[in-house]
Formats: C-alpha cells, structure tokens, sequence
C-alpha cells in the first residue's frame, strides 16, 4: 500500500493546473473530515479524495476518466476499496457504490467544488462560512451552473445525512485546510 507521501507525489506528477489541485485538495479535507467522523482511516480516505481526479487533466472525456487512473493506481498497488470508490465517483461508470468510502468519495465531490465556488465570491472566503449561504447559492441554477445539484442531493442522502449538516461537514474539513486551498486561515 503507497503511503501518502507516494500519493500527492503521484498526483502532482498527473496535475499541473491550480485550480484542479485546489479541488482534489478540497475533496481531501472533506474526506478527512468524514474518515475521522466516521472512525475510519484518515490516511487512505485522504489519499482517495486526493487521487479521485488525478487523470482528468490530461483524459477529461467520460471514456477515459476514471479508468486511466485507476490502472495506474492499480498498478502502483493501491487496494481495491480505493480503485472501487474512484469509479463510483464517476456516475457513467455505472460502478455501484457500495462502500462508506465510496459513498463519502461521491458526496463530497460536487460539493466541495461548490462550497470553493461560494467561498470566491464570498469577502471572508471559507471563514465564518454557513450552510445557509452555500443553500442559497444552490437554489441559483446559474451559480456555478456546471456543478449537478442533483448529485449533492444524492451524495447527502447515500450517506443518510441531512443536506444541511453534510454542507456544514464539508465546510469544516476545508476550514481546516483553508491556506492549502489557497484561502486564508484568518479572513
């Protein structure tokens, strides 16, 4: 099993772009957050959020993206739990999500893609940040209108928590990652 030290090696070898990087880190500390939430292992939950994007990049077409990385994955020994929840993240894969991890890997995707999207336009970025201002900017259909609603939805209810209190979860782990997520820790 590669250690994290591998994983953001190897990830920072598939992902130049910034603001991809911000989003995979985004994903990450959300993930965190759940994995210790849920007594789970924090390590390999954040080395999932961190990988979950590595080749869209370079293969952004749905017959490429998860597959290509997941083989590498694969192939650089990383366990099956971690390969299963990277296809499920992606719904034309038509991969079931049957694990926490999985599940977890799902509903913060689009979500912490989100919650960066409200916190840019936001004066304080992710500081002080609410459920009820990232539920205001959903309801705006041109907000961030790539982000698929419907998947937040669906990621809350697979994971059998409230929309409300899975945004607010999600806030916390990227509060807590702020400066990597290119926000200030003190806005």
């Amino acid at each position: 099993m590669p250690e994290y030290a591998d994983a953001l090696t190897l990830f920072h070898e598939w992902t130049e772009s910034d603001s991809l990087r911000r989003h995979a880190y985004a994903v990450e500390a959300g993930m965190g957050f759940y994995a210790k939430k849920f007594g789970e292992d924090e390590t390999l939950w954040r080395m999932t959020g961190l990988l979950h994007d590595m080749d869209y990049e370079k293969h952004q077409t749905l017959e490429e993206h998860p597959y290509v990385g997941v083989k590498v994955l694969a192939e650089a020994g990383y366990p099956e739990i971690v390969l299963d929840a990277i296809m499920g993240h992606a719904p034309h894969t038509g991969t079931p999500r049957t694990t926490l991890l999985a599940k977890t890997l799902f509903a913060v995707d689009e979500l912490a893609g989100f919650i960066t999207a409200v916190a840019y336009v936001r004066p304080t970025g992710l500081q002080g940040m609410k459920p009820k201002s990232v539920t205001k900017k959903l309801k705006d259909k041109a907000f961030a209108a790539a982000v698929s609603r419907e998947d937040i939805r669906e990621g809350a209810e697979d994971l059998g928590i409230e929309l409300s209190e899975h945004i607010a979860n999600v806030i916390a782990g990227m509060q807590a990652d702020a400066t990597r997520l290119g926000f200030s820790a003190s806005e």
